[in-house]
């Protein structure tokens, strides 16, 4: 039976990869407060919680750097600099001792903020998809393939606007490393290839304006440069 579209669907998010090859990308998984002092200046305490993890639509990707929107309904709009993980074999209550079989690639990530519209919904005790699930508020640099020399485990994280840094640490302050991430998101979800892992962000998050500069920088990875646009007129 020939199946006829009410529209064309829209084309797939592809994320370039060192080397040519593009990474299509399925579904975004964003650890919360995986650095203890990040989970500190929120007001949240870093040694009594298990990961925890928000959502995003594949479509706030943006890749190769480039200008960004500012979003609409904010006037506090923050960068949060992240290792992303590309995910690139499918699992299943993967045990942590096996997870980085399951890794394609690493990225240096953004996720950006409505921190006013995440600040009502948690005193009100709603979702963060108004602050978190944003149009091209997931920013992605180059994907390196796990098969070269980057180590996930260590090596310094930093962001800074308009050449001044702002958040400065090291992966190995992650209070869950990329192996138990995976192992721990694995039991509540079959992760599939093309899911991205955003692991968290570490201290010094704060807001940016329309013209801002944002610079991620992590050891090994290609940086990610993005510019604050105005915001979206439609």
């Amino acid at each position: 039976m020939r199946v006829t579209l009410v529209f064309e669907p829209s084309p797939p998010v592809l994320a370039p990869v060192a080397g040519g090859q593009q990474y299509p990308v399925r579904r975004l998984f964003c650890v919360g407060r995986n650095y203890a002092d990040h989970a500190r200046e929120m007001g949240a305490d870093p040694d009594r919680e298990p990961p925890f993890f928000f959502t995003a639509w594949a479509e706030t990707v943006v890749t190769g750097g480039g200008a960004i929107a500012y979003p609409p309904k904010t006037a506090n709009y923050h960068y949060e600099a992240e290792l992303v993980v590309a995910i690139g074999k499918a699992g299943r209550n993967i045990p942590a001792e096996t997870a980085m079989d399951h890794v394609y690639g690493y990225a240096a990530g953004l996720d950006m903020t409505r921190r006013d519209l995440q600040a009502e919904a948690k005193a009100q005790g709603r979702p963060w998809d108004t602050a978190k699930n944003v149009e091209q508020s997931k920013p992605l640099g180059l994907i390196t393939p796990a098969s070269g020399s980057f180590d996930p485990s260590k090596g310094r994280i930093a962001l800074s606007v308009n050449g001044a840094v702002r958040q400065d640490a090291d992966l190995s302050d992650m209070i869950w490393p990329v192996a138990d991430v995976i192992a721990y998101l694995s039991g509540l979800y079959r992760i599939e290839a093309g899911d991205l892992i955003y692991t968290g962000t570490p201290a010094g998050v704060g807001p940016v304006v329309p013209g801002d500069m944002i610079e991620v920088s992590i050891e090994g990875l290609e940086p990610l440069n993005v510019t604050v646009s105005d915001p979206a007129s439609a």
